[in-house]
């Protein structure tokens, strides 16, 4: 049975998830279709390539990845369909694969062109319902992924924040936050350990290895489940403590000394 799998910015009040279901649905009735979430904050497109790559590889082969974080619907970027890893990428082309094609380049690309896997009348505000979710539901029904447009060779690629190395410091940044207000950096497990932690200047100390090790509303560093250095407060949130959110600078320090 075809799995899909639905990431949106859209919320749950409105009945614009329902409303892709609906068109699924009546294309692909005996998919199955999970909600990742679909609240995402508004156009953040980041954030939702940071929520696709906590799950994607998860599901097994087959599945398809629907994402509509969407900003520029109704110009001019391109609707995309890649086939990663066994699995299928349905989604603006606006970078919202790019931690997931970091991870497993596409083995093929192509523009969602062909009308005949669109709906008939297309909204320049909606392409979620209108041309995302019929696609996705072709796919899950048995269309070949080269029948839905051209290939692409090209597709929109977020730049990863590269680390600064210095003899005695690391210098790298908060690449997300999530919904506890943990600060999650671009510091990998390997170098989780150079030193000290600080973030915006603030010395948060070494890394710990679970909430555990330091008291309720204390700050510490640890590697997340995401296989990166975060930075957290003991049942509170280190971004509302810090005030200090995505783009951060945070510091490993050796020894402790700027």
């Amino acid at each position: 049975m075809p799995r899909i799998t639905l990431l949106t910015d859209f919320g749950t009040v409105d009945g614009y998830v329902a409303a892709m279901k609906g068109v699924i649905a009546s294309i692909a009735p005996a998919a199955t279709v999970d909600d990742a979430a679909h609240d995402i904050p508004p156009g953040d497109v980041r954030a939702a390539a940071w929520a696709l790559h906590r799950y994607w590889r998860l599901y097994p082969p087959g599945t398809i990845h629907v994402v509509v974080v969407d900003p520029g619907v109704g110009g001019a970027r391109r609707a995309l369909a890649a086939e990663v890893a066994g699995r299928i990428l349905v989604a603006p082309d606006n970078g919202v694969g790019s931690w997931v094609f970091a991870e497993a380049p596409p083995t093929r690309a192509v523009a969602i062109e062909n009308p005949a896997f669109l709906r008939e009348r297309i909204s320049r505000t909606f392409h979620g319902r209108d041309v995302f979710a019929p696609a996705a539901a072709h796919v899950a029904a048995g269309a070949p992924l080269a029948e839905l447009g051209p290939a692409l060779r090209d597709v929109v690629r977020l730049e990863w924040p590269p680390l600064g190395f210095a003899p005695d410091a690391i210098r790298a940044e908060v690449v997300h936050v999530d919904r506890f207000g943990n600060l999650v950096t671009n510091v990998p497990e390997d170098w989780a350990s150079f030193g000290a932690v600080h973030v915006a200047g603030v010395d948060v100390g070494p890394v710990r290895r679970t909430y555990s090790d330091v008291e309720p509303g204390e700050l510490l560093a640890l590697v997340g489940s995401a296989g990166y250095l975060e930075v957290s407060v003991r049942d509170g949130s280190a971004a509302a403590r810090l005030g200090v959110g995505r783009g951060a600078p945070v510091e490993l320090r050796k020894g402790g000394a700027a």
